[in-house]
């Protein structure tokens, strides 16, 4: 069956067949341009386009055609191009020439940009039920490890003691953001391009909104040629995948840091984690590496469509077939990515011996000896000043902070009394009690919420799916 050359004196030239073909990535596509197809088919006949019978025939066509796909059976053809003509043309090889029909008050162009829609609505929906399931792991880490010190870091040096599931906690806010940013994009992408045609719309009295309401769409394109020249919403994915995969990258880093012996805080399952081919003694926290290498292909697949998009004028161009494969392929490695990021932290070992000695060194409390003298009265910059003295003396001399007497503190101030012995790790990190700190009462009120917000995400996720159709 001819689909489109009727105008042509000579066949494509088998280099342009294969140049120009998608059939090789796109054919992923096919569940939903079978539902798409049903739902227009569906309309047409409602709205006397088409007669019953002739319906009838197209969707049992179709539902067969799934089934061969889903089952391995289907004769993909490279001659029909796509996954839209390699649909309609075995449609026609299996009841004849009605299949011709299906086509009516449609474009492959408004046709596609169905299909896309589609297919993002659902990787959006499991993009955030996996943000959900990393979030859920890393509250269960940080609850089951409440009371671990550690320290913090700012240029990688250590700072000041901070509890380990504080640090956890702003992962979950990184990846709280990422699914409010899916979620929001959810809106711009359930939109119903169909009718839209080439261009212009099409000359039939065809039922947008009955099509929308079948296919569980909350509203229709507004312009015929945004709607087949739209790819907004693949860019929004890509764009909030690449912050994800970012997020997931400095996670990574931290966990290929924490892992070395020069860390020692914790200590990854060997169900996650490869060895060496020479040195027998090796455990690789391969895994983590992969996350933190894999943020670059994300990236690249979204500056490479922003680039396609750029200079395209209105309205299809075939520059748009180049959006599917760095498309499907960010949704393919964000989506492994996040299922394999959960299991990775719930199956680690917390060294919260090495976390605490870490914590303890290394003057992490000299902040709050500043702070100490600030509260008898002193400036902070002449206390800050101070307790810079006092460490410089300490690291000429060997010692620490807490090993020193109180004539040995008060060579350089006379504020220090003898209740300067109260500040511990303990009370540093107790003292940080202010709304989003690390004290414990703070950390276990952000625990609470958090898990309040893990519901609600799980709710809204539920909702969306209840709203799609599995078949019609």
């Amino acid at each position: 069956m001819d689909l489109w050359g009727g105008r042509f004196e000579r066949a494509p030239d088998r280099l342009v067949k294969e140049f120009t073909a998608s059939i090789g990535f796109d054919r992923r596509l096919y569940r939903q341009d079978i539902l798409g197809s049903i739902a227009h088919c569906r309309m047409l006949a409602r709205q006397g386009i088409l007669r019953p019978e002739e319906a009838e025939a197209i969707i049992a066509g179709l539902r067969q055609i799934r089934q061969e796909i889903a089952e391995g059976r289907f004769p993909f053809a490279l001659d029909r191009e796509d996954i839209h003509l390699n649909i309609e043309g075995r449609l026609h090889d299996l009841i004849g020439e009605v299949a011709g029909k299906l086509h009516t008050a449609r474009s492959r162009n408004d046709q596609v940009a169905l299909d896309l829609r589609l297919y993002a609505r659902e990787a959006i929906l499991l993009t955030v039920e996996r943000l959900l399931d990393l979030s859920a792991a890393l509250l269960d880490l940080a609850s089951r490890h409440r009371a671990v010190v550690m320290p913090g870091y700012t240029h990688l040096q250590r700072a000041q003691p901070i509890l380990f599931a504080h640090h956890l906690l702003a992962y979950v806010e990184m990846f709280e953001r990422d699914r409010e940013r899916f979620q929001d994009a959810y809106r711009r992408t359930n939109v119903l391009p169909l009718g839209s045609g080439a261009l212009a719309g099409v000359p039939y009295p065809i039922d947008r909104q009955y099509v929308a309401d079948l296919l569980g769409f909350e509203a229709i394109s507004r312009n015929s040629l945004d709607a087949v020249s739209d790819r907004d919403f693949v860019v929004e994915y890509e764009a909030a995948a690449a912050l994800t995969m970012v997020h997931l990258s400095r996670l990574a880093e931290e966990l290929v840091l924490w892992t070395s012996a020069e860390f020692g805080f914790l200590e990854l399952d060997d169900a996650f984690c490869t060895g060496s081919s020479i040195m027998p003694q090796k455990k690789n926290p391969d895994v983590a590496e992969l996350l933190r290498a894999k943020s670059g292909r994300v990236i690249g697949h979204l500056v490479g469509l922003l680039t396609v998009l750029k200079g395209l004028p209105l309205a299809y161009n075939k520059d748009l077939q180049e959006d599917k494969e760095g498309f499907f392929d960010t949704v393919d490695t964000l989506l492994l990515a996040l299922t394999v990021a959960a299991p990775l932290l719930q199956t680690a070992t917390v060294r919260a011996d090495r976390m605490r000695a870490a914590a303890a060194d290394t003057f992490a409390l000299a902040t709050d000896y500043a702070d100490y003298l600030v509260r008898k009265g002193l400036p902070f910059r002449a206390a800050h000043q101070t307790v810079g003295r006092l460490v410089a003396w300490c690291l000429a001399h060997g010692r620490r902070l807490e090993d020193l007497s109180l004539d040995e503190l008060r060579q350089f101030s006379p504020l220090f009394a003898e209740d300067v012995r109260a500040i511990t790790l303990e009370s540093a990190v107790a003292a940080r009690a202010v709304p989003g700190g690390t004290a414990p009462a703070q950390v276990e009120q952000a625990l609470a919420a958090a898990a309040e917000r893990l519901a609600a995400g799980r709710a809204w996720l539920t909702t969306m799916r209840a709203r799609l159709p599995e078949d019609l």
